[in-house]
């Protein structure tokens, strides 16, 4: 090397600890725009669920007129929504009432796996012909085209003007499984005739109207009575 050739400048570092704080900051910060963000949409985030749900609900049951949210205890027994503590376990449900303020069904959510993701659906239930009545999709992300054709299929939603969904003789479960069939061979009032094209999505609404009733409906016919008397 040159005696004359200037020297060579240090490579400056950040230290470590600075970086460390730096980093502690920004993440700081973008935490505390996340959670400003969640807290200042939240409300109406609720909101918007709720109106969804009670607009669903008005759908499965059309003689509604007025809707209440009951629990189905876990030890029997039915409790409305906000006369007190809610126990482990219980089973959230709708009681809708016509304009003369009897009791006009039961709706209820029910959840499956889809093709895609989780199908969440509504579903009404008629005490008069212990039967399924309606249904409704609350959330889905089927293929546009194929999945979502039981919103609009009208063979489909056939097999809810009155899906045969009796208890057995002690009230204990179903008396037939809800379950989808390939389409055209269905035989049964409890069966559901499938979307040629679609099945594995009418697969998931039988199965989470199934898996729904078979735990709802057996603590909540037993307490009709009351559900009429809190109208």
């Amino acid at each position: 090397m040159s005696a004359d050739a200037p020297p060579t400048p240090a490579v400056q570092t950040t230290p470590t600890v600075a970086m460390i704080r730096t980093l502690g900051l920004v993440s700081a910060i973008c935490g505390l725009i996340i959670v400003g963000a969640y807290q200042s949409t939240f409300d109406a985030v609720a909101a918007n669920k709720r109106i969804a749900t009670e607009r669903a609900v008005f759908k499965v049951i059309p003689a509604a007129k007025s809707i209440a949210e009951f629990v189905a205890l876990p030890t029997g027994g039915v409790q409305k929504v906000g006369a007190g503590d809610t126990a482990a376990g219980a089973v959230k449900f709708f009681a809708a009432y016509d304009e003369k303020g009897q009791l006009a069904g039961i709706a209820a959510e029910g959840a499956a796996r889809g093709y895609a993701d989780t199908v969440r659906i509504m579903f009404g239930y008629s005490p008069d012909c212990q039967c399924i009545v309606g249904l409704g999709v609350v959330s889905m992300r089927e293929t546009p085209g194929i999945g979502d054709k039981i919103l609009t299929d009208k063979e489909f939603l056939a097999n809810f003007v009155k899906l045969d969904a009796r208890l057995n003789a002690d009230l204990s479960a179903l008396a037939h499984e809800v379950k989808t069939v390939k389409h055209g061979t269905k035989t049964n009032p409890w069966q559901i005739d499938a979307i040629a094209g679609a099945t594995i999505t009418s697969r998931a609404v039988g199965k989470a109207i199934n898996d729904a009733a078979q735990v709802l409906l057996p603590k909540v016919v037993p307490q009709l009575e009351t559900l009429k008397a809190k109208s």
